[in-house]
């Protein structure tokens, strides 16, 4: 992988009560891109998750909760000297409506506390972000519960294409390309 990204953390919560939550939109991305590629998470401990290796970079779906997710993260990226510019976080974005994704390098955490987590562990926040709307509650005091609630049908769907677009800018992003991977992905609907 060039000087591409070595590293894609799918964000999300461990364990069937959580599945089919909008928070786990990162590992539904993870996911779907290990069974396009065959490749097969396995439980890693030491890096307090499920990791699956593809083409030479890493797949991790942390099993710390989202809160916690820097720790298995940071272990990964810490134990394989992998920079934080070539690191790629998926994770839900409250900002962006159901069926949009953005790809950005660095910013703040927006109150998103797996990115808060990724910030304080790594040190920094200048890894790249796909960030996959899910849509936002409306108000700040729903937002706990709605990003742990399963999304309708037609949001599922939306947030579901949304993945397969970004799963078509992963060889611009594994080659080193991310301004051709950022054009073909925002210029694309």
């Amino acid at each position: 992988m060039a000087e591409g990204v070595l590293l894609i953390a799918g964000l999300g919560n461990p364990g069937a009560r959580y599945q089919a939550t909008r928070h786990n939109a990162g590992f539904w991305f993870v996911e779907a891109l290990a069974a396009r590629r065959g490749a097969v998470f396995k439980a890693a401990s030491r890096y307090h998750g499920e990791v699956a290796e593809l083409d030479g970079g890493w797949l991790i779906k942390p099993g710390t909760f989202m809160n916690r997710s820097g720790q298995s993260v940071a272990a990964l990226a810490g134990f394989y000297k992998i920079p934080l510019a070539r690191i790629l976080v998926v994770h839900d974005e409250l900002d962006l409506p159901p069926g949009t994704a953005r790809l950005k390098q660095g910013g703040g955490h927006g109150g998103h506390n797996g990115l808060r987590s990724l910030m304080a562990d790594l040190g920094s926040g200048d890894f790249w972000r796909l960030r996959l709307g899910i849509g936002h509650p409306g108000h700040k005091d729903m937002v706990s519960d709605y990003v742990l609630s399963k999304p309708s049908q037609e949001d599922r769907e939306l947030i579901e294409a949304a993945i397969a677009r970004a799963l078509g800018v992963m060889p611009e992003l594994a080659a080193g390309e991310p301004q051709a991977a950022m054009h073909k992905l925002h210029s694309d609907k």
